[in-house]
């Protein structure tokens, strides 16, 4: 009987929402039931922003959705007899149409995502035993050796855990190779990194061939270690110390679960949030997969594995052969198949390692284009959507996160489309521009609305909208080469801890300013139309708007190629431990203040240092969180600042031997509160009305800033420019 009335009452909801969306309605009314609802979704979020209130304002909002999907199915569409304007438009469609459904796998995948789940104790007695591999191919020792340092620094009863350094840079074919410049390098690292292990207290690993590319290293970390459960850190991940005891209780409670997977937080912006000067202030760009969709897709078992930060049961790896290694994700494609075999995942919403992120434009393009080929291989070779052993929550999961990599196609076609009528006068709309402005507008304000109510405190108003624009120009012959060849793409390492000294156009900006050109061409034609044919200057508008919303977001975009010096590498976080520090024989009490991968601020407690200068090299030791040896850490001045409270000094580190990377570990990654505290302190919902006018505010200002840059690089190849005006 409950089941008969649960289908009764959807049936008679979607008579009604039929019953609405077709309603044959003027164009004045349209726009009054547009700001209704738009004015009911504003009072339900400041009043009732949870629960079922927070459905019923989505509701409305899907229902306006609908509206507009039906007016431009229905009214909009070119004549077919009209190839030239009917073709245009259909792609156009197309994309909206794209646009839209994956709207509404958002909406099932984070409509109402699952609340942070309580960490279960560990029997201490009992606990399993834990192999934690570090995969590397070409980073630094010093890389390697904070995050090898971090990993045994965790939280775990003692003989119970082991860190394993699989190493795909030395193998027996790299040492081996014709090429005896490579080989001798290989050979080098090998014994570099046999040494450090040694030193750290970990195991080196390697293999003889590279195979499988990270799935095979991975594997043979499998072949060569025991432990019941299996925890992966990229070489540039570094763990805090509470990681295991907030992961591996949750294996106690489901004999079924395969896989806890944590947050992936930066310490550094990525070329966006640094070109942009937004990355104190503004969410990161993960924050909204890793804050809000990984929390959706849990609450349907369809939380997967992200390649890091994650916790595995080896006997659930042992039914698959290991990890998958057909795509080149082998992360995903490693998830999905034991999700379709009955095994489950759980997501802990809460940062626990902190890495790094690409710091150059190219290298954040490199890696994107690795995500977005191996997600297409994902959909491909196992089409989510039909996949046996998949429930359809998790088909629907799965497929949101696949098809969400098509996005450079929409993208790309939102931003020409205008040009068809600017330049050519063709009509991909056949409508008036009242009829364009009212419906149009009326969506937009809905979906601004919806994203708000899905995303606010985790992605601002229109940032979406510029990473995926950034990233289009290059992920689309990417996915486009995927689609014709889907065995091509190959694994390539993001390249990790790169600097940047001087002011630059990044080596893949130029599009961004012949694109930009183009628009605002765009903007010229606007007007020449408008004064030419002053019968369509509301259509000519409407449009031109449009492209005008267009040229804004490339003119952002020269902003993010518009490289700026880096400065410090990596965010620093507030320790506070007490220790000493020696400068030329003498000693003096400290206490630091904040930390980083790459210096401390040390504040000095005595007046015998008064007369230090920048560059004395200094020796310091700290109070540990930890048992390790009694050591100083190696110490160079760089930055004295006197206060009222006494002396400031900023040092980077020197370190030599293996003590000092625990030394700086200990220091830099032990309390992932921090990491929480700077995480909250950037998730604050702007709004749709003030995050959009400060979205046009850094539109306006980073396209100035991008031409300059573009003006500076000509003045220097004309050999022109100022001294050190290219800097």
């Amino acid at each position: 009987m409950k089941t008969v009335c649960y289908v009764i009452l959807w049936a008679v909801t979607a008579i009604v929402l039929v019953a609405l969306i077709t309603l044959p309605i003027s164009l004045q009314a349209h726009l009054i039931a547009g700001a209704i609802v738009v004015g009911a979704m504003i009072i339900l979020k400041f009043l009732r922003p949870y629960g079922v209130w927070r459905l019923i304002a989505l509701g409305l909002g899907t229902a306006m959705v609908l509206r507009y999907v039906y007016w431009r199915t229905t009214s909009t569409l070119p004549p077919v007899n009209q190839l030239e304007d009917f073709i245009p438009g259909l792609i156009v469609y197309l994309a909206e149409l794209y646009n839209i459904g994956m709207l509404f796998l958002s909406l099932f995948v984070v409509a109402m995502p699952l609340a942070k789940r309580k960490t279960p104790p560990i029997d201490l007695e009992n606990a399993p035993t834990v192999d934690v591999f570090v995969p590397s191919y070409n980073e630094d020792a010093e890389m390697l050796a904070m995050t090898l340092s971090a990993a045994l620094a965790m939280d775990y009863p003692a003989g119970r855990l082991n860190v394993y350094l699989l190493d795909d840079g030395g193998t027996d074919e790299k040492c081996n190779a014709d090429n005896f410049v490579a080989a001798n390098e290989a050979r080098e690292r090998r014994a570099t990194l046999q040494k450090l292990c040694e030193g750290l207290g970990a195991i080196y690993l390697t293999r003889e061939r590279n195979t499988s590319a990270k799935a095979g290293n991975l594997n043979n970390g499998i072949a060569n270690s025991q432990g019941e459960l299996i925890v992966v850190f990229d070489a540039d991940h570094a763990p805090a110390r509470s990681f295991l005891t907030e992961t591996v209780g949750f294996f106690g409670q489901d004999p079924k679960l395969f896989l806890v997977q944590t947050p992936h937080f930066f310490i550094n912006p990525d070329p966006l949030e640094r070109n942009l000067q937004t990355f104190r202030t503004m969410p990161s760009e993960n924050e909204m997969f890793y804050g809000i969709i990984q929390r959706g897709l849990d609450k349907w078992d369809a939380s997967f594995f992200c390649g890091s930060a994650a916790v595995l049961r080896r006997t659930a790896l042992k039914t698959t052969n290991g990890f998958s290694g057909r795509s080149i994700t082998e992360d995903a494609e490693t998830a999905i198949t034991l999700h379709a075999t009955g095994w489950h995942s759980v997501y802990v919403d809460k940062p626990l390692i902190a890495g790094l992120q690409p710091a150059t434009f190219t290298s954040f393009i490199g890696q994107r284009s690795r995500w977005a080929q191996g997600m297409m291989q994902i959909l491909l070779f196992h089409r989510p959507m039909f996949k046996r052993g998949l429930s359809l929550p998790q088909r629907l999961c799965y497929s949101s996160s696949a098809l969400f990599w098509l996005f450079p196609f929409a993208r790309l076609i939102f931003l020409i489309a205008p040009l068809f009528y600017l330049f050519f006068g063709l009509e991909i709309f056949t409508a008036s521009g009242a009829e364009f402005f009212a419906y149009v507008l009326s969506y937009m304000a809905v979906n601004l609305m919806m994203q708000n109510y899905l995303y606010g405190r985790y992605r601002w108003p229109w940032i979406s909208e510029l990473y995926e624009f950034i990233q289009s120009i290059y992920l689309l012959p990417a996915v486009i080469s995927v689609l014709l060849n889907p065995t091509k793409p190959t694994f390539k390492v993001t390249a990790k801890n790169e600097t940047l000294d001087t002011r630059r156009v990044s080596e893949l900006g130029r599009p961004f300013f012949v694109i930009f050109a183009v628009l605002a061409l765009g903007v010229v034609a606007t007007y020449w139309r408008t004064i030419t044919e002053p019968y369509n200057a509301d259509t000519t508008l409407v449009v031109g708007l449009w492209n005008i919303l267009n040229l804004l977001m490339a003119g952002c975009a020269l902003g993010v190629v518009s490289e700026r010096p880096e400065g410090r590498a990596a965010r620093r976080f507030a320790v506070k431990r007490r220790g000493e520090i020696t400068i030329d024989g003498v000693t003096s009490p400290i206490i630091t203040e904040n930390v980083s991968v790459d210096g401390i601020a040390i504040r000095v407690l005595s007046k015998d240092l008064d007369n230090v200068s920048v560059g004395t090299p200094a020796n310091a030791s700290f109070e540990t969180t930890i048992d390790m040896p009694r050591g100083t850490l190696p110490l160079r001045i760089r930055r004295i600042a006197p206060d009222d409270k006494g002396l400031m000094i900023g040092c980077s580190y020197e370190p030599s031997e293996p003590l000092h990377s625990r030394i700086i570990a200990d220091l830099a990654f032990s309390d992932a509160e921090n990491w929480s505290r700077f995480q909250q302190g950037r998730r604050r919902n702007m709004g749709v009305v003030y995050g959009t006018l400060r979205f046009l505010r850094i539109a306006v200002f980073q396209t100035s800033r991008g031409l300059s840059y573009l003006f500076r690089l000509y003045r220097f190849s004309k050999g022109i420019s100022r001294p050190g005006a290219a800097e």
